[in-house]
């Protein structure tokens, strides 16, 4: 497995006890609950500024928002068996993370386990914005997979 973590905006690694270490760590236990042992991930790491030029960008929202992904490949299914595939990228606001978990009253390295879980099930094909059906079953796999980690 190989994980390529960045960094972009005026963020810093440790951010609020979540380091790139624990990053890698809650990416690779997502990533064998998925059963991708072999897969290639990239995350950068940044701030609301960052993370809403993105949003803009690519999905015509100007606001901050938690995460976003890109995957590697196309899929119209999720593929759990896919050996040495490069997944994608995954853009965390650690900012905004930390602004969901006070306004929700979260521990933020749980939401920050989350938005990975999230993200890399994006990355797998997992949509929660296509249909209700999609977003429960994705909702479903995100708790089985943080119960594992």
């Amino acid at each position: 497995m190989k994980i390529s973590i960045y960094k972009e905006g005026e963020i810093d690694l440790p951010f609020h006890n979540i380091s790139r270490r624990n990053i890698k760590k809650f990416i690779k236990k997502t990533c064998a609950a998925l059963n991708l042992k072999k897969a290639e991930v990239t995350v950068v790491i940044c701030d609301n500024n960052y993370i809403r030029q993105i949003n803009r960008d690519y999905r015509k929202k100007n606001k901050p928002t938690d995460v976003i992904s890109f995957p590697g490949y196309s899929l119209s299914i999720p593929n759990i068996t896919m050996q040495s595939e490069y997944l994608g990228e995954i853009y965390l606001s650690l900012e905004k993370a930390l602004e969901n978990a006070m306004e929700f009253n979260n521990n933020f390295t749980e939401e920050v386990k989350w938005l990975i879980v999230h993200g890399i099930l994006h990355l797998t094909g997992y949509d929660h914005e296509k249909s209700d059906e999609d977003d429960i079953k994705m909702r479903e796999k995100e708790k089985e997979i943080l119960k594992l980690i």
